[in-house]
């Protein structure tokens, strides 16, 4: 199983500048029918190039790299390590609108361990970027299980779509759930029986 990429070079050398950037944000308001000349409004599109830069930042970001110092003395233990409620805030790359809600990450080592933090700023990293859930839970998994080495990941997404909260359809108490199961956890139904029920407390 190959590594997920991070991000392609091309595009990122092909980036806008931020006044190219404030640029288009002044057209977009002109296109809503605003005027973007208004007290109100003269300093929104830097504000809003600021807040886009944090978040999409996962862009400038490498999970690899999060995962290079692991630690060799887990004096043999060998069962699930669980991170529960890791916070996600995405955009999805249809429409743009928030993504909201949490993960739950699952690893069993190899004969080695990562900080826990790590396991968090790999969630952040991918989620700082236009996703689909389906496509950043096994961005998630598919990264840990390989750079860790694991002999099993599992990684759970339970979140709020507001480009169907907000418009369109307006299920404001819609959720949606995404599973991904590597290893163990997809080959003994014992593992993922224990993760669920771990995970559901």
């Amino acid at each position: 199983m190959k590594l997920v990429k991070n991000v392609n070079e091309k595009t990122l050398n092909n980036r806008v500048s931020d006044k190219e950037a404030e640029e288009a944000f002044i057209k977009i308001f002109q296109w809503i029918g605003e005027d973007p000349s208004r007290e109100g409004l003269l300093e929104t599109p830097k504000r809003v190039v600021r807040a886009f830069k944090e978040y999409f930042k996962g862009y400038n970001e490498d999970p690899k790299k999060v995962l290079e110092k692991t630690f060799g003395d887990v004096e043999g233990y060998d069962d699930m390590v669980i991170q529960k409620n890791i916070s996600v805030h995405s955009h999805c790359e249809h429409h743009m609108a928030p993504i909201i809600g949490v993960a739950h990450v699952s690893y069993i080592p190899n004969e080695k361990i990562v900080g826990l933090s790590k396991l968090a700023r790999v969630v952040e990293i991918f989620s700082k970027r236009l996703q689909t859930q389906e496509r950043i839970t096994m961005q998630i998994a598919n990264t840990l299980m390989e750079a860790l080495d694991a002999k099993g990941v599992a990684v759970s997404i339970d979140a709020t779509h507001q480009c169907m909260t907000m418009r369109g359809i307006k299920k404001e108490q819609a959720t949606t759930v995404t599973n991904f199961y590597l290893g163990k956890f997809k080959e003994d139904l014992s593992y993922q029986n224990r993760y669920l029920r771990f995970i559901s407390k």
